[in-house]
C-alpha cells in the first residue's frame, strides 16, 4: 500500500481521491465544484485527446471553436433540450464590477445589467446551429463535419474530481447532413471511434448500445453509448453519440435546397467524450500503489533510473545509458530519465509506482558490469534483467504485452461481475453485489422508474445484439420489449 493512500478495499471513493492528489493529477479549485488539472494529469489528457483527434481528422472532420457565451433565448428554441440542462446552467446577468464604498472590495455594478442574460456553455448545440443557419443554403454546403475541443460549465451539486465537476474539458462534434441515412451512419461511426480508442488505447473494455428514452440526451431522437465498469463495479458512461434528427434544424430554421430544387431541413448528430475518461482510467486500472497507466496512454512509457551509491560519479552510468536512450527514441518509445541526485532511489520507486509508469528501467554499477538493465513492470510488479543488446526491441515488446494484459485484466473483472437474471429476487441480489445485470425489460418508463427507485440501478444500455425474444420483464413479468443492462452508476 502506498503511503498516505487509503486502501482501495477499505474506501474506494477516498482511495480514488488520494490517488489523484498523490499522483499530482489534479487538485480542487477555489470555486466549489471546480478542479485544477495539474501538468501530469493534463499530459495524459493530451495523449487521449490526440488519439481521438487523429481519428476525427482521418474520417474527414475539422476542428473549430464557438463562443462560450450563449444568448438565453437560444436555449428556449429547443424545449426538450433546455429542460435537460436548465438546472445546471450558469447565468451571466451583469457585465462589470465596481469598487465598493469601503474602497477595499468590489461589487456588481447594477447599471451594467444585460438586456438579455447569457448562459455559460453547458453544451453547444444551440450556438452552433445558429451559425449553421447562416452557413447552409444548398446541398453543396453539406455535409458539415465540425468538432470542437472546449470547456463547458454545468453547475453540479455533487462533484468528484474528473468524473463530475462544474467545469470540465471535452470534445463535442456537431454534424449536418442532407439525409437521415447519412446522419445515422455518422452517429454509429463516431461511437465505433470512441470504442476503438477507449479499448485499444486506454485498455478499458466497453459495452455498446442504445440509451432508453429516459436516459437519452435531451433533444435527441436516439442516443448511443459506451459503458465501462469501474473498479467498484459501478458503471460509467464513457462516451455518447446522438442522432438528433431534424429537431435542431427546425428550431433554428436550417434548410437547404436539394438537387431536385426542393427545400428540406437538414439532419444532425452530436457526439462527445470528456475528461471523465481520466477518472475511468484511474478507477479501472488503479491499485493499492496508485495509478497503473496503459503504455499507449502514458506520457512516459519508460522511467529510467540511474542508481549510484553515495558520492559515486554518475557520468559512467549516463554514458552507459546513452545508446539505450538513442534506441528508445528511434523506436518512438516515450521515456524520462530521472537523474535527480538529492532524491533517494526508494523515493523514486514509490513516486513512479504512484504515477503509474508502465516500465521502470534501473541501471546501477552491477548492471553495467553484467551488460544488462533491470526492468520492473508496473502492471504485475514482475522484475527481470535484460541484456543490453537489442534492449529497445525487448522494451517495445514488453510494452505491447503490458497493454494487452491490462485490457485482459479489466475484461476479466467485468466478466466476473456481469450477470444474466430472469426474476426480480435475483436482480435485486446481484445489483446489491455490484456489477452489470442483463435481463428482460418491458420497455415502459413505469418499470424503469420503479427499478431505479427500489434498487438505484439504471439502464446503462440496450445492447445492439440484444435478444429479448422469449424473455419476460424482470420487474413486471410482462413480455420483454428489450434486453437491457442495468447497474448502479456514477
Amino acid at each position: 500500500m502506498a503511503k498516505g493512500v487509503t486502501p482501495k478495499s477499505e474506501n474506494f471513493n477516498r482511495w480514488y481521491t488520494d490517488v489523484i492528489t498523490k499522483a499530482q493529477m489534479a487538485d480542487y479549485g477555489p470555486v466549489k465544484g471546480t478542479m485544477v488539472i495539474r501538468p501530469y494529469g493534463f499530459a495524459i489528457w493530451e495523449t487521449i485527446r490526440n488519439s481521438f483527434d487523429k481519428r476525427f481528422i482521418e474520417t474527414g472532420h475539422v476542428n473549430a471553436y464557438f463562443p462560450l457565451f450563449i444568448p438565453k433565448s437560444f436555449l428556449s428554441k429547443e424545449a426538450e433540450h433546455v429542460e435537460g440542462f436548465a438546472k445546471e446552467c450558469a447565468v451571466v446577468t451583469h457585465s462589470r464590477l465596481k469598487a465598493a464604498d469601503d474602497g477595499k472590495t468590489v461589487e456588481i455594478d447594477s447599471s451594467s445589467k444585460l438586456e438579455e442574460e447569457i448562459i455559460v456553455r453547458p453544451t453547444s448545440e444551440t450556438i452552433i446551429w445558429s451559425m449553421y443557419q447562416k452557413w447552409i443554403n444548398s446541398y453543396r454546403d453539406l455535409p458539415i463535419l465540425i468538432n470542437q475541443w472546449a470547456n463547458v460549465v454545468r453547475w453540479e451539486m455533487r462533484t468528484r474530481l474528473f468524473i463530475r465537476t462544474s467545469e470540465f474539458l471535452w470534445q463535442e462534434g456537431h454534424t449536418a447532413h442532407a439525409t437521415e441515412e447519412e446522419a445515422l451512419e455518422e452517429t454509429y461511426k463516431m461511437l465505433e471511434i470512441y470504442k476503438e480508442v477507449v479499448e485499444n488505447v486506454m485498455a478499458i473494455p466497453v459495452l455498446t448500445g442504445k440509451k432508453s428514452e429516459s436516459e437519452k440526451f435531451a433533444g435527441a431522437i436516439e442516443t448511443l453509448c459506451i459503458e465501462a465498469m469501474m473498479g467498484d463495479k459501478k458503471a460509467l458512461q464513457a462516451g455518447t453519440s446522438h442522432y438528433l434528427g431534424q429537431n435542431f434544424a427546425k428550431a433554428f430554421d436550417v434548410k437547404f435546397q436539394t438537387e431536385e430544387n426542393t427545400e428540406q431541413f437538414v439532419y444532425a448528430t452530436s457526439w462527445g467524450v470528456s475528461t471523465r475518461l481520466i477518472g475511468a482510467l484511474i478507477m479501472v486500472h488503479g491499485d493499492e500503489k496508485g495509478l497503473r497507466l496503459p503504455p499507449k496512454v502514458a506520457t512516459n512509457q519508460v522511467i529510467i533510473l540511474p542508481i549510484a551509491k553515495k558520492n559515486m560519479n554518475m557520468e559512467p552510468i549516463k554514458t552507459y545509458i546513452k545508446p539505450i536512450l538513442k534506441n528508445l527514441k528511434k523506436l518512438n518509445i516515450r521515456f524520462y530519465v530521472d537523474d535527480r541526485e538529492k532524491v533517494s532511489p526508494g523515493y523514486k520507486f514509490n513516486e513512479w509506482e504512484m504515477k503509474g509508469a508502465p516500465i521502470r528501467l534501473e541501471v546501477g554499477a552491477r548492471d553495467m558490469e553484467n551488460s544488462q538493465v533491470f526492468v520492473v513492470r508496473r502492471d504485475t510488479g514482475e522484475k527481470q534483467a535484460f541484456d543490453i543488446e537489442n534492449v529497445g526491441n525487448k522494451i517495445a515488446d514488453l510494452l505491447d504485452e503490458i497493454q494487452e494484459n491490462m485490457y485482459n485484466q479489466a475484461l476479466a473483472f467485468r466478466e466476473k461481475n456481469s450477470y444474466n437474471v430472469t426474476n426480480w429476487q435475483d436482480f435485486k441480489s446481484k445489483i446489491e453485489l455490484g456489477g452489470f445485470v442483463k435481463c428482460g425489460w418491458d420497455g415502459t418508463k413505469e418499470s424503469e422508474n420503479k427499478i431505479k427507485n427500489e434498487t438505484k440501478a439504471t439502464i446503462r444500455c440496450i445492447p445492439f445484439d440484444e435478444k429479448p425474444e422469449k424473455l419476460k420483464c424482470v420487474y413486471s413479468g410482462s413480455p420483454a420489449k428489450h434486453e437491457a443492462v442495468f447497474a448502479k452508476s456514477y
